[in-house]
Parts: structure tokens; sequence; C-alpha cells
């Protein structure tokens, strides 16, 4: 889940504007290209930043959370999403395979250790990346955490984030057939994978609508509508993998593989008001991870774009660039 939405006000919060040193294609196997970038200092202490989706993409505002004279700041795009190929992609595209493609990226830049930076579905793919290797992360920093369980997906698209947003919810089911709407996630599915690229790009427009409009803690409730190739592409990826209840082994993994990395510390932060993540994933990671340190911000949603949440994180970052 999540894309980043630029929100004029969290803007003082920000670094000025900064163009990588380094722009690459890298060939990961299995017929995926991923793009990847370096900015910041080539001799600083380096951060991956692992965006949200799955398939949302990276963004240059990505880049501003991090003092550049102090980070190395590593973007990639996932597969099959932003300048990736092949774009919108599912083939040989699961959590798995991003885990090994961040494991291809640390070595290929020769990087022995990294801060993992993630939201959303990114805090869920650095959290199963730092227990898969628990050796490589120096500090995980999260924000609006998703932990990929079956009650945080029933809560999205089952109808509970809909009772606080019963007519943007009644947008999103409006698409889709009374007799399919007990299984939102199967009923898209099967438009978003129908094989009419029209029709693809019609319900990822109001797939990503949906999140969107949930996003932050000021929305009137309107998602806007996204560029058709970017939420086809979106929509797909998201769905693909919650379909595949994000191709982890048991409901509830993370939490049961918390013990791996009991020893990497962490920072959350976390939107008390998230529609999309609620509040009650991160607490329970907090309470059941030693050194995880919860900053709840009192009046924000779920996007990297409110303001709090931006401040907060950019402090974050600074206390950890002075360690």
């Amino acid at each position: 889940m999540d894309k980043f939405s630029g929100q004029k006000s969290a803007v003082q919060y920000l670094y000025p504007p900064v163009e990588p040193f380094d722009r690459r294609m890298m060939d990961v196997g299995d017929g995926h290209t991923i793009y990847v970038e370096q900015s910041g200092n080539p001799e600083g202490k380096p951060v991956v930043v692992l965006h949200g989706g799955p398939g949302g993409g990276c963004s240059p505002a990505m880049r501003r959370y991090f003092d550049p004279k102090v980070f190395r700041i590593v973007l990639f795009d996932q597969r099959g999403c932003g300048r990736s190929k092949p774009h919108a992609s599912v083939e040989a595209n699961t959590t798995w395979h991003l885990v090994d493609d961040i494991e291809k990226i640390r070595g290929a830049l020769g990087i022995e250790r990294w801060i993992v930076f993630g939201g959303s579905w990114g805090a869920t793919l650095a959290l199963i990346y730092a227990q898969a290797h628990p050796d490589r992360a120096v500090h995980l920093v999260l924000r609006g955490v998703f932990t990929m369980t079956q009650a945080e997906l029933d809560w999205f698209y089952g109808g509970g984030a809909g009772r606080f947003w019963p007519e943007t919810w009644e947008q999103f089911q409006r698409l889709i057939p009374e007799d399919e709407r007990g299984d939102m996630i199967a009923a898209y599915h099967r438009r978003l994978f129908s094989g009419d690229r029209a029709e693809e790009a019609r319900y990822g427009k109001a797939w990503a609508s949906w999140e969107n409009a949930l996003a932050t803690v000021g929305s009137s409730g309107v998602g806007g509508e996204s560029p058709p190739d970017y939420a086809r592409a979106f929509a797909r990826l998201e769905n693909h993998y919650f379909t595949n209840a994000g191709f982890l082994e048991t409901d509830g993994q993370i939490f049961d593989n918390i013990p791996k990395i009991s020893h990497i510390p962490g920072t959350i932060v976390q939107g008390r008001y998230d529609m999309i993540c609620p509040p009650e994933s991160a607490f329970r990671l907090a309470r059941d991870w030693e050194k995880a340190d919860l900053r709840m911000i009192p009046l924000a949603g779920h996007a990297l774009s409110e303001p709090g949440i931006s401040a907060e994180l950019v402090r974050v970052m600074q206390a950890l660039g002075r360690d």
C-alpha cells in the first residue's frame, strides 16, 4: 500500500532537492530489470528506501528525508513498477524475489550494512528483509506499518474502513456486481487481469482512487484520478500480492519472526488516524520487539507526506546521522 502524494505543507520539513550521482538499470534475472539510483554522499551512511504498494514506485521526494551530506541514499523501483521492466508484470514477482533483489543491490553497490527505511508495504518488506538477512540491517525506520495479515486486508477491502468513508466505499464497490462484493480483492483481480488493457486501466484507477482517498487525515474522500499506466501497474501488483497473502507461509509470519530481529533497533512512525493501516499493528510490533521505539503522531493519517509524519521522520534520520 501507499503512493507518495506531494503535500506542500510537508515540504518545510524536508531537505532541498538533490539529484542522483548514479542511476542504473540492474538485471536481476527472471526477465526483470530494475531501476536503481544513489544520491547524497557516496561515502556517507548507507540507507535503502523501500517504497509502498506493492507497485507504488520511488519518487524524487523520497530523497528529501535524508541529509545529503550525511547519507548515501539508495532508492529503487521494485519489480513491475516505476521505471523497472517489464511494466505491470506479476511474473516472477513475489516478496521473496524482492528480498533477493535488495540483496543484489546491496552487493552490487558494495555496501556491507545499511539502514532500511520503508513505509506501508515498504515497512512490510523492510521487516521481511531484515528477518531474512538479520546481519545486514543497522536500523529499521518504519512508517504506517502494514504486516500483511488477513485482518488488515479485511479492514481495508472488507468494509472496515468503508464504515468511516461510506460514500467513498460505495464508489469503490460501484463497479462490482452485488453478488461479487463479498470478496472485493477477488472481484477486482478478475478485471485487473482480464487481458483487456482498457478494462484493466479502468479498474486500476478505481482501485488506486480508493486508497489515495483515505491517505491523509484531512482528506475529503476524493482520491483523484491516477494516470492509467501508473494505476494499472499499482493496482495489478497490489492485488497480486494481496491475493497471495504476500507470499508468506503463515498469517502473522512477521510477528512470529520478531525474535530474528530482536537485536536490531527500530523506530516506528505511525499516524494515529491511519485509515489504511490502523495503529494496532504498529502497537503490537513495538510491544513485541524490545528494541523498537514507537512514535505515534497525534493528528496524522497514512501518507508519507503528512506534515507530522514528515517532520518526525526527518528528526529520526537526523538522530541516526549523528550516531
